[in-house]
């Protein structure tokens, strides 16, 4: 993606190496905003392989403000068999609650939707902490709708091991 310019002198762009310690702040900063402050187990240099590795499996984009990493969207592909066609499955948007009211989080979701468009995805899809009233809020003004008959199922630690096992 082109970096663009935003308000604040801002820089909206596509992560690159050298990166991974500011996206890292934004996901623990997250993580203290989702009440889960202990639950970052990721590093600089897992983000490093994962985001610049030889064959990158999910990407960021960033928001940059005077020479710091202010907001972030982690993204990955997803595909849709009923559609025939891949989507976005936007894992993290963050943005610092000192840098909200700028537009950042709304450009951060619109530079993947261009992505969708200019791909031709068919989805871009991401989930909500149900009592997150202000991001839901948001979501809406954006147009986002619940999929409210869908549930997010999860296997994890133990239960993902007995299950492989």
């Amino acid at each position: 993606m082109d970096p663009r310019e935003l308000s604040g002198g801002a820089v909206l762009r596509a992560a690159g190496p050298g990166d991974e310690d500011g996206i890292l702040g934004c996901i623990r900063a997250l993580a203290v905003y989702e009440r889960e402050p202990d639950a970052v187990a990721n590093t600089a240099d897992a983000l490093r392989q994962t985001l610049f590795g030889d064959e990158p499996r999910a990407f960021c984009h960033v928001v940059e403000r005077e020479g710091a990493i202010v907001g972030i969207a982690i993204w990955f592909l997803t595909y849709s068999t009923w559609t025939g066609r891949h989507g976005i499955w936007l894992e993290d948007l963050y943005v610092d609650e000192a840098q909200r009211g700028r537009g950042y989080g709304k450009q951060l979701i619109a530079s993947l939707a261009a992505v969708c468009v200019e791909r031709g995805y068919s989805r871009l899809e991401w989930t909500v902490l149900d009592w997150n009233a202000p991001s839901i809020a948001f979501y809406r003004s954006i147009g986002a709708e619940p999929m409210d008959e869908w549930t997010t199922q999860r296997l994890a630690g133990d239960a993902l091991a007995a299950l492989a096992g």
